[in-house]
C-alpha cells in the first residue's frame, strides 16, 4: 500500500480509483465490510482502491484535550488497511484550510484530481465547509462527473451498531471478548520501548516503557496481557495510565509492561501488546512499597490467568 500525504504528491497512476472516505478508526468488522466491498469494485473495474483520511482527525483538530480516544494510532491503522488490501492511502493535513474547503472544491478532488470511478460512503456522510454537503449531493455529483457512489448500511453485533465508540465503551469496561469480536482481532497497542526512569527495576519489577504520544488512550488500567514482536511469544501485566504514585500524575499517558520472565535488552524494538483481561484500576498508592505490593498482586493474579505456576 503507498501512502500518499497531500494532494499534491498524487501521481498519473493514483487516478481513475475507487475511493472511500473516513477515519477508519481501528479498522473493524463494519469498516472491513466497507473495504472489501471498496476491493472487489477495484478488481471489477480494474483499477487502484484508495482511502481518503485525515490528520490530524477532524475532532482532534478542533479540541485535542476532549477528542476521543483513538483505537489506533496512525502506523497501526496502515498495518490493518494492508490487510485489507487497499492500493494506496491518501492522507490530508487537517487544518483550517482544508476546514474551509467548498463543496465543489471537495467534488473536484474527487472528479478532478482522482478522476474516480466510485465512491463508497455512508449514507450519513457530510463533507465541506461546517459539513454542509451530504450524501445527494455527491450522487449528483457522480452524475454530473461520471462517477459511481454508493453508500453502506449500518454494520450491527448483537442488533447494535458496530462503531468505535461502541468499541471504546468495551474497552474501557474490560469487555475484551465483545471488543474482539467487534474489531475483528485481539485488541492490540504496538509501539517501540522507549527508555524509561527504571523505578521499576529498583523495586525488582522491570518493565518496557512505550510512549503513547497522545492525550487520551482508550483504556486505562493494569492488564494482563501478551506480547507479540520479540523473539518468542511472552505474557505479562501491563499498566495503561499516568503513574499517580511515581509522577503525580503526568499529562500523557503511558503503557509500562512487565514481562514474565523475561530479562534482555528490548530498547528500541517494535512491540504489540495484546489486552487480555482488566485486573483493576489504576491508583495512586501511599508510598513505593505500597505500590510494589500491589504490583506483586496483580502479577499473581494475571499469572493464574494464563495459568501459570504463581
Amino acid at each position: 500500500m503507498r501512502i500518499i500525504r497531500g494532494v499534491s504528491n498524487l501521481r498519473r497512476d493514483d487516478r481513475n480509483c475507487v475511493v472511500t472516505i473516513g477515519n477508519f478508526d481501528g479498522v473493524h468488522l463494519g469498516h472491513q465490510a466497507i473495504l472489501a466491498e471498496v476491493k472487489k469494485a477495484s478488481l471489477r473495474l480494474d483499477c487502484p482502491s484508495l482511502l481518503i483520511c485525515f490528520e490530524p482527525q477532524p475532532k482532534e483538530f478542533f479540541d485535542e484535550y476532549q477528542a476521543p480516544a483513538r483505537l489506533t494510532r496512525f502506523r497501526e491503522k496502515v498495518n490493518l488497511l494492508k490487510q485489507c488490501g487497499i492500493d494506496r492511502l491518501l492522507c490530508l493535513k487537517f487544518n483550517e484550510i482544508t476546514r474551509g474547503m467548498k463543496v465543489d472544491e471537495f467534488v473536484s478532488l474527487l472528479a478532478d484530481n482522482l478522476a474516480v470511478k466510485a465512491l463508497y460512503v455512508g449514507d450519513d456522510f457530510r463533507f465541506g465547509s461546517d459539513r454542509s454537503g451530504d450524501f445527494s449531493m455527491l450522487q449528483r455529483a457522480g452524475q454530473e462527473f461520471g462517477f459511481q457512489v454508493s453508500n453502506f448500511y449500518t454494520f450491527t453485533f448483537e442488533r447494535e451498531r458496530v462503531s468505535s465508540t461502541r468499541i471504546r465503551a468495551c474497552l474501557e469496561t474490560g469487555q475484551f471478548s465483545e471488543a474482539e469480536t467487534m474489531l475483528g482481532h485481539p485488541y492490540s497497542i504496538a509501539g517501540r520501548v522507549a527508555q524509561g526512569r527504571q523505578v521499576g527495576r529498583t523495586i525488582g519489577v522491570p518493565t518496557a516503557n512505550i510512549q503513547l504520544h497522545r492525550y487520551k488512550a482508550p483504556l486505562s488500567g493494569v492488564y494482563a496481557v501478551e506480547i507479540k514482536g520479540l523473539a518468542d511469544h511472552h505474557l505479562g501485566v501491563a499498566n495503561v495510565g499516568v503513574r499517580p504514585t511515581i509522577d503525580g500524575e503526568t499529562i500523557k499517558p503511558i503503557l509500562e509492561v512487565h514481562i514474565f520472565d523475561f530479562d534482555a535488552d528490548i530498547y528500541g524494538q517494535y512491540v504489540e501488546i495484546l489486552f487480555r483481561k482488566k485486573l483493576r484500576e489504576e491508583k495512586k498508592y501511599d508510598g513505593i512499597e505500597a505500590l510494589k505490593q500491589a504490583i506483586n498482586k496483580d502479577i499473581n493474579e494475571a499469572r493464574q490467568f494464563f495459568l501459570l505456576d504463581a
